[in-house]
């Protein structure tokens, strides 16, 4: 029988409102495996089992008494630890904010509390969440569960750890430039940075306010789906959220691809991909095909021009955020992330200025040359399976942009766009970890996004496969 903590997301909704296992036992399972996992994985921070076992109680009272029930009443969750609750502390991932209470909640852990969910505690992340890698010297570095000496990717290393590692069964990432997607794409998951403004950011600690987004892990597209109609859609809190309406992303899941057309660029935006990792997106292409849509060739404008200019305004924009505590609390960051957030205080202003201005032209340029041909363009998440951390642990060392670019060089146009990105699982490498592909769409075209995704995985069961972690599987 396959473990409780082993199930998805959307599964274990449905086990519980249905009475086939309560709350309690789902959440117990939940603690009892992070209890094990935890020394080798180092995805949480702070652990909340006393308040989550309380809550969880709580669930199972509200469905005896036969309450309505929320889409994950009752569901184990946990999340990056930069997303606020009321009297919770929320550490960022610093040590500047190691002891940080907000005494406000943030939009999206307020939806997933109404929607009936459970929260577990805070999850490991990148120092302020800059970091692609895993890597954090104030907390310890996060581990891969498919390979505890592998990076899991980052900044939302521990949401992609805990979820691939069967600890919980969702989590909710930041994506500024690639932070939900890398992580996804490193530990086998499924992971959605939406649209600019298609989730509200109020309550979230902020790194780029025009670039980044918030966005769901989770293990299969239909949990994923779920999660994100949840945090999805227009919130007073943010005058950035877009009032468009929110579509069912999970019935989406289930729709046919049968004449819809999927975009491949041959040279990958110039940029060589592993050849595993080429040769699983071939793969992943003839299962499209198989499927009824129709593979077109497509011309990308050039990802190095377009990484530029996001590096740019999210360095500007963080080093905005960041002027006070880097003069008053400068040796508190850890080297890397001192010296990416400080490069943008030499940024001109007319410069970046400009690159807030580019943007409208450049995604006007990626409609008519990408988007006129295809309902959503395929591309890697990541351009190899998961180096280790040691090898990516440069520090501030002068190779230190070439690291970034190898880990970042797909996903970070795409938050310069705007445009929503998911990455699913796409195979295993020789080695044994997980490979993926990212789907980019139109703006507001996540349905469309999960309606590749999800029928993909009806016919493919990479994302089925569980790591085995060393001394806990």
């Amino acid at each position: 029988m396959t473990a409780l903590t082993h199930r998805g997301l959307v599964e274990v909704a449905g086990m519980i409102a249905a009475g086939e296992v309560t709350s309690e036992e789902v959440t117990q399972a939940c603690l009892a495996r992070i209890a094990r996992t935890q020394p080798v994985l180092n995805c949480f921070i702070s652990l909340e089992a006393g308040a989550a076992l309380e809550a969880a109680r709580a669930a199972d009272a509200a469905r005896s008494r036969g309450e309505p029930l929320g889409p994950l009443h009752g569901v184990p969750l946990a999340h990056k630890d930069m997303f606020y609750r009321a009297g919770h502390r929320s550490t960022g991932g610093s040590a500047i904010r190691r002891d940080f209470v907000p005494d406000h909640t943030a939009t999206v852990m307020q939806r997933l509390a109404d929607a009936g969910a459970l929260c577990l505690g805070g999850l490991n992340m990148s120092e302020f969440a800059v970091g692609p890698v895993g890597h954090n010297i104030h907390h310890g570095n996060c581990c891969n569960p498919w390979d505890p000496a592998r990076a899991p990717g980052g900044s939302s290393s521990g949401s992609g750890a805990a979820v691939g590692g069967r600890l919980i069964f969702g989590a909710l990432g930041s994506d500024t430039g690639g932070s939900v997607r890398i992580p996804a794409a490193l530990c086998g998951l499924v992971g959605l940075k939406g649209t600019i403004g298609r989730v509200s950011r109020h309550g979230g600690m902020p790194l780029s306010w025009s670039m980044d987004c918030f966005g769901p892990l989770a293990r299969t597209a239909a949990d994923c789906a779920r999660l994100f109609g949840i945090i999805a859609g227009p919130d007073p809190m943010d005058p950035t959220s877009s009032d468009m309406p929110v579509d069912d992303y999970e019935a989406a899941c289930t729709q046919p691809v049968t004449g819809l057309r999927i975009g491949v660029d041959p040279t990958w935006g110039g940029i060589d991909p592993d050849p595993q990792v080429e040769q699983a997106l071939a793969a992943a292409l003839d299962v499209f095909r198989d499927l009824g849509a129709h593979v077109v060739e497509v011309e990308m404008p050039d990802q190095d021009e377009l990484n530029a200019l996001s590096n740019l305004v999210v360095r500007s924009e963080a080093a905005t955020l960041h002027k006070s505590w880097l003069g008053s609390q400068r040796d508190a960051y850890s080297p890397q992330v001192r010296r990416r957030i400080e490069v943008g205080l030499a940024v001109p202003a007319t410069r970046y200025i400009e690159g807030l201005i580019l943007r409208s032209s450049h995604l006007e340029q990626l409609s008519h040359a990408v988007f006129a041909h295809c309902d959503a363009l395929i591309l890697p998440t990541v351009g190899e399976p998961a180096p280790t951390l040691e090898e990516l642990d440069v520090g501030d060392a002068p190779n230190l942009p070439a690291m970034l670019t190898r880990m970042t060089g797909y996903t970070r146009a795409m938050n310069y766009y705007g445009v929503p990105a998911l990455s699913v699982p796409a195979g295993y490498a020789a080695n044994g970890m997980p490979m993926a592909f990212q789907l980019a769409g139109r703006p507001f075209s996540e349905a469309c996004l999960f309606r590749f995704a999800g029928a993909y995985q009806g016919v493919t069961d990479h994302h089925r496969r569980a790591p085995e972690i060393p001394g806990v599987d």
